[in-house]
């Protein structure tokens, strides 16, 4: 390829300058050079990768490194992470050519560093014991040093001018000519005048390819590219040849290895229809669908190396099972809302067809007396079952059930009972849901009043969408979950009570590494017809604690009697804002603020709010993030503590 280069740069960089080039142009290692040149610039992405594969040195060579860089702070510390003579001096090479070959693959290495942040006409001298490296007796000096104690390595690098983009040009590779509806240069990150870094145009080429298989040329790739420093002016000028191989619609799709599940069953789930217009993103979601399947471990899906004659891209899903049975335990801390710990087996294939089950067996300790029932035992349980029928109506609806018997002991009440709630849940698509339910309940109850027996019917309908990255710890998109549940039997009411209730959470990253992510959730609900003592203890709303409220004790921002004792309301109001930071890969922390209270009336009044802030601690895992906040009340009452303490899996929203 011709690189028409106005200037050259310094006669000791131009084998460097060309091994980098070749490796930004993306020209194989093992065609550039048989003899391992790139091995030093591969080292760059792992310090290591050089140590552990010589293993201990035998004859080890101590030196000490001086690394001299004119310029900015950021290029002296960029090149310093990339030389592996600072990363591994703790480590001493074997014998004197162990030293020089580590001294000659820095060099490589700091070329690199330089292109990386965009200055490509630098000069570098290296020197061991005051001596080039290229001296025809480097060897014998090295000897002669070592044995005087560790051999003096000293490079000085003048990194030259900052060079930027020039001219960016996306030309057809067939016919050398501007391509229509090309990503821009600010997309492609190489916008005229902006330092020219060299990851950028690595990075152009995974965003052309893209940006055209999106519109549906599955086999568009780069196929050449010109990239030409202009030492006179300072500018590098990029040209990229892009292949875009003919357009493409869908062809077959072949499931292959589902035998574990109802023939047909994934083939019912493939919504892509053959001749519809090739498209990555519908892959995307397909492939995300059918993870979400409890039985199914892994989806690849393969498209094919070539079109059919009609110009159509079969499509192969590749899918294996996960093992059927599970078991775990979980368990919560809070000093105001109280501890539990649980335990549960499950079923992800229980009879074939991808159905789930899953029993549950929690205790749970309320931590304090209750207000209402001062004499209450402060422990509680639940034994719950719940189970999924998946395509029980079309692919799209599912049958979801829960039975539970359960104590349940808090601040307002003790309830006794057994819960029934199960519903048809229908996928309109990937982000939205709705489903229609029966909730049944029938409890014995103590609140501050009295004691009741309570048969409860309702039909609730809930919504929710979702389009966010992650269910435990996501940094974009947003959440909505609302439920309207009319009674046809609720408490001394009878029929005609509607509750009615939304939350919305929305994510969004501020930094493509989602270091920065500011979440914020507004949660609030009401009972309509209906007066506070005909709708149950149980089914009333509370604010405070963990799940709402932090620092203040569970329930305790809710109406109160005479007495004060915590009865609830019939509304409530809740909002939240968290700065998750990231200052590791697997440390974080959240400062936060929340808002919120209970009302007697009908709709929230917004009187009497409450207001708290903290700072919580994320240990991030494979799993989630392991969630420890510590929350301080900012207008508290006499009733309440002076902070809250609370540990869990996962986000708090």
């Amino acid at each position: 390829m011709a690189r028409p280069v106005r200037s050259s740069p310094s006669p000791r960089l131009r084998p460097v300058v060309l091994a980098a080039a070749l490796m930004m142009l993306g020209v194989p290692p093992a065609k550039a050079d048989e003899g391992g040149l790139f091995d030093p610039i591969l080292n760059f992405f792992n310090p290591n990768r050089e140590a552990a594969e010589a293993g201990p040195a035998i004859d080890a060579v101590p030196y000490t490194v001086d690394i001299v860089v004119d310029g900015d702070r950021s290029v002296r510390s960029a090149i310093l992470d990339a030389s592996n003579l600072e990363s591994l001096k703790s480590r001493p090479p074997a014998g004197a050519a162990g030293l020089v070959r580590r001294v000659t693959g820095d060099r490589e290495r700091i070329v690199a560093a330089l292109y990386a942040n965009g200055y490509y006409g630098g000069t570098m001298e290296i020197t061991i014991s005051g001596n080039r490296i290229d001296t025809p007796n480097i060897f014998d000096i090295v000897e002669a040093s070592r044995s005087r104690g560790p051999v003096p390595v000293k490079i000085v690098v003048d990194p030259g001018p900052l060079f930027t983009f020039g001219t960016v040009r996306i030309l057809d590779a067939a016919t050398r000519q501007p391509l229509a509806d090309a990503p821009s240069q600010r997309a492609l990150r190489m916008e005229t005048g902006q330092p020219a870094r060299a990851d950028a145009i690595v990075a152009s080429e995974a965003t052309l390819s893209n940006h055209w298989r999106e519109a549906g040329y599955p086999f568009a790739k780069i196929a050449d590219k010109q990239v030409v420093a202009d030492h006179a002016t300072h500018e590098l000028n990029v040209t990229l040849f892009v292949s875009l191989g003919r357009p493409a619609t869908f062809g077959d799709f072949t499931v292959v290895g589902a035998g574990f599940l109802p023939l047909g069953f994934i083939e019912d789930r493939i919504e892509i229809r053959p001749g519809e217009p090739f498209s990555p993103d519908r892959l995307a979601a397909l492939r995300r669908r059918l993870s979400k399947i409890d039985a199914i471990a892994s989806v690849r899906i393969r498209e094919a190396d070539h079109l059919t004659a009609n110009g159509e891209l079969p499509i192969t899903i590749e899918v294996t099972a996960r093992e059927p049975r599970f078991v775990g335990f979980s368990a919560k801390y809070s000093n105001t809302d109280g501890s539990s710990l649980n335990a549960y087996w499950g079923h992800r294939n229980l009879f074939g067809g991808g159905e789930t089950l899953r029993l549950d067996a929690s205790v749970s300790w309320f931590g304090q007396e209750s207000d209402a029932v001062p004499d209450a035992d402060p422990f509680g349980y639940k034994l719950a079952a719940t189970f999924t029928k998946p395509g029980i109506i079309t692919a799209n609806d599912d049958l979801v059930a829960q039975a539970a018997v359960l104590r349940e002991v808090t601040n307002a009440y003790v309830r006794e009972g057994f819960t029934f709630l199960t519903g048809i849940r229908r996928r309109f698509n990937d982000q939205f849901s709705a489903q229609l339910g029966l909730d049944l309940e029938d409890s014995t109850v103590q609140d501050a009043d009295s004691t009741g027996d309570y048969f409860i019917l309702g039909v609730p309908v809930d919504f929710n969408f979702d389009n966010t990255d992650s269910p435990l710890d996501p940094s974009r998109g947003i959440r909505v979950a609302a439920t309207v549940e009319p009674f046809a039997y609720l408490g001394e009411n009878g029929a005609g009570p509607v509750m009615a209730k939304a939350t919305l959470s929305a994510y969004h990253a501020f930094d493509e590494e989602k270091r920065y992510i500011l979440a914020g959730r507004v949660s609030g609900g009401g009972y309509i017809g209906a007066d506070l003592q005909d709708v149950p203890a149980q089914r009333r709303f509370y604010v405070g604690g963990g799940g709402s409220l932090r620092g203040y004790d569970y329930q305790s921002v809710s109406p109160r009697n005479a007495y004060g004792v915590i009865i609830g309301g019939l509304s409530y109001f809740e909002a939240s804002a968290e700065m998750r930071v990231r200052i590791t890969d697997t440390i974080g922390i959240v400062p936060f603020f929340d808002m919120g209270a209970a009302y007697a009336t009908e709709y929230p009044d917004f009187t009497e709010m409450k207001y708290s802030a903290g700072l919580g601690l994320r240990y991030y895992t494979a799993i989630g993030p392991l969630r420890l906040d510590l929350a301080i009340p900012l207008n508290p009452g006499p009733d309440d503590g002076s902070y809250g303490v609370y540990v869990s899996l996962g986000q708090a929203f």
